[in-house]
């Protein structure tokens, strides 16, 4: 198929490029690089550099489909400064909707988010049917989409899917995390262990797990990406599907400072602080619908997460060093 990949030149765009690429497919990126990176775009992708709301220039009728990962993401900034938020995550998705509307692009896969559900009053794995209750502006527009394009299938006959991550982690070779500001608790460990920080944080040692500190679901970027291949191949038209995306069972932050311990050999000191406003205790995915319907599982545990993103962080030390 030949394929629109937006913000293709960032973390989990750029694997999910490597893989549509290494399994045949023809793969266009559009890309502003205000967060992504262009050496991060695979080799064998064409590479336009524009904005989401640039899409009616790039796209034509001989494209099958689009994988839209193209927005903003940091919570915190989407509170404190929400507009660019619906500028770009809202309204550029409209743009690129109705530019697939008028060259008749009639598939779309969608990048969103956990952040739907926001604060959710359960320690049990997230079924796709729980409310969404979004408490933030990134979360909001995230579901805001969902709406839209849950409206578009109805009206327009696209068929979209909208794949909700938890916590995605890992590397693939030379596609990694590379966030400014870093926000994800394993990058941040890495850099400790990488000699880049000082010191790890820890943000509440008093919830109600096993050791104290909040439980996460953690996906390896690779079978995330693997997803997107099957959510593309089980597009319908007229119809928006939502799975949820994460590994069914979680981790807990001390769980997590442990396996980077063991896999790097640093002690990472650990500064241990109160709980974070919003932080809930427990958040895993229910994956039952995406292995069902999809045929997906994730194959890489934790261990496997921090290992590869330990190689991709000194990798990236070592091109940095090099004469």
């Amino acid at each position: 198929m030949k394929l629109l990949v937006t913000g293709g030149a960032g973390y989990v765009g750029s694997v999910v490029t490597a893989l549509l690429l290494e399994v045949g497919h023809e793969v266009t990126v559009l890309d502003v690089l205000s967060a992504g990176h262009r050496d991060a775009v695979p080799t064998g992708a064409s590479f336009v550099e524009g904005d989401v709301h640039d899409a009616a220039r790039v796209l034509d009728p001989t494209f099958d489909a689009v994988l839209h990962f193209a927005g903003k993401s940091l919570v915190g900034e989407s509170v404190q400064d929400p507009g660019p938020y619906w500028h770009t995550n809202v309204g550029g998705t409209l743009a690129l909707l109705e530019a697939m509307r008028e060259h008749g692009v009639d598939r779309l896969v969608f990048s969103s988010t956990a952040a739907t559900y926001g604060d959710p009053p359960t320690d049990a794995p997230l079924h796709e049917s729980h409310p969404a209750a979004p408490t933030n502006p990134y979360g909001a527009g995230k579901l805001a989409v969902d709406h839209m394009l849950t409206g578009w299938t109805r009206a327009h006959g696209l068929g979209a899917v909208s794949l909700r991550y938890f916590n995605v982690a890992g590397a693939h070779g030379r596609f990694g995390e590379r966030h400014d500001p870093e926000t994800h608790l394993i990058p941040n460990l890495l850099k400790v262990a990488a000699g880049q920080s000082e010191h790890a944080s820890v943000h509440g040692t008093d919830y109600p797990t096993s050791d104290g500190t909040a439980v996460r679901d953690y996906l390896h970027v690779r079978d995330l990406a693997q997803a997107h291949v099957r959510a593309l191949e089980r597009t319908e038209p007229g119809t928006h599907r939502v799975y949820n995306l994460g590994s069914g069972g979680g981790y807990t932050v001390r769980q997590v400072l442990s396996a980077v311990r063991r896999i790097t050999g640093h002690p990472l000191p650990a500064l241990e602080g109160p709980r974070r406003a919003g932080d809930p205790a427990v958040l895993v995915a229910a994956n039952d619908r995406a292995r069902r319907e999809l045929g997906w599982q994730p194959l890489r545990g934790l261990d496997t997460i921090v290992a590869d993103a330990w190689a991709f962080v000194r990798g990236r030390t070592e091109q940095q060093v090099a004469p």
